[in-house]
């Protein structure tokens, strides 16, 4: 995994967690799911990348 992979998918994780904790704040369980799922979608990249190095070595 690349260190800028690795800066992005964090990126996009830690902007996940804003929108949710927005949401949470602010009663919004729209923004607060789309956290979620920005969230989940960048712990999956990670994984993928993960994988790849296995395969790499």
């Amino acid at each position: 995994m690349s260190t800028s992979d690795k800066f992005e998918n964090k990126a996009d994780e830690l902007k996940g967690k804003a929108k949710e904790a927005t949401g949470k704040a602010t009663d919004d369980e729209q923004l607060e799911a789309e956290g979620r799922t920005d969230q989940a979608g960048a712990n999956l990249k990670q994984a993928g990348e993960k994988i790849k190095d296995v395969f790499k070595s």
